[in-house]
């Protein structure tokens, strides 16, 4: 069930804009998406299932967004500067990516484990989400493990690159916590790779 599945993690994203989690009612989160309260135990098991489901969402569209970002341009600085900047903005428009990325999870959000937990769910994208979720750490190691996937070859060293594509994940990264001024995180982050090999 696709279709109820997205519906359901879009009426509880569109719930937890209103309300925090702890507040948001399976019943309101089912009736919001024009389905029966069994169908969304169907799918999710439950509460813990569906935050679980909701933030594997926001993790996937947020690299999704990072793939889009490495295929922008042809040149790798612009590459790297626009992928710094989707990162800021996914942080800036999407709490819970923000939180992901960070680590700083807020009363008013859903806060499942990063570890697996054990899922008797027949429905595979639910297994999927009961798997492990990533971490801060983990995130910068995906992003910069992309950026050199991408970036690769063209006679570079790969560790240099390696370290440079890890300085603007990290970069982007201050530009979540703390908001740069004029310019913006391309400005900061075109001007470290003015000094950096790639």
């Amino acid at each position: 069930m696709p279709a109820a599945r997205e519906s359901l993690l879009d009426a509880a994203y569109a719930a937890l804009a209103r309300r925090p989690w702890a507040a948001v009612r399976m019943v309101d989160v089912a009736a919001a998406a024009g389905v029966s309260r069994q169908t969304l135990y169907n799918e999710f098991g439950g509460k813990e299932g569906l935050a679980r489901a909701l933030v594997r969402r926001e993790a996937d569209g947020y690299l999704a967004g990072v793939e889009r970002a490495l295929g922008s341009h042809s040149e790798a600085r612009e590459r790297l500067t626009a992928t710094a900047e989707w990162m800021a903005l996914a942080a800036r428009e999407n709490v819970l990516v923000r939180a992901m990325l960070t680590g700083c999870w807020s009363e008013r959000l859903p806060a499942p484990t990063l570890s697996a937990v054990p899922s008797s769910s027949a429905v595979p994208a639910q297994r999927r989400a009961d798997g492990p979720l990533p971490s801060p750490g983990d995130f910068v190691q995906i992003v910069r493990d992309r950026a050199v996937a991408v970036l690769a070859g063209s006679g570079r060293d790969g560790g240099e690159l390696a370290r440079s594509c890890e300085l603007v994940v990290r970069l982007a990264l201050s530009c979540v916590a703390a908001p740069p001024g004029e310019g913006g995180v391309a400005e900061l982050v075109r001007g470290v790779l003015h000094r950096q090999p790639v």
